[in-house]
């Protein structure tokens, strides 16, 4: 991963912690349910932005490069285990 990604995922992680911390306090104080489920639903999608930034950079990286190998095996299993990625969380 490139610093650039790196420090991308970072900051966003830090944000989605700082929300689930703000979600925790708006539960404790009884607050409006729609007022926390719409927390809930950014910190999802800050966590998809998380998700989508990680992809591109493993796509870009270590999928390129298995490719571009010789090791027919290595291109079946990184092929592979993003497909798995992508059952497991069809099926959250």
């Amino acid at each position: 991963m490139d610093d650039t990604t790196k420090k991308a995922v970072t900051q966003r992680l830090a944000s989605a912690a700082g929300h689930l911390k703000g979600i925790e306090r708006m539960v404790q104080e009884n607050n409006y349910c729609i007022d926390v489920i719409q927390q809930i639903q950014a910190v999802q999608a800050a966590l998809n932005k998380v998700s989508t930034l990680m992809l591109n950079s493993h796509l870009h990286t270590c999928v390129t490069t298995a490719i571009q190998g010789e090791d027919a095996g290595e291109r079946e299993r990184v092929l592979q285990e993003i497909t798995n990625v992508f059952e497991v969380s069809s099926k959250l």
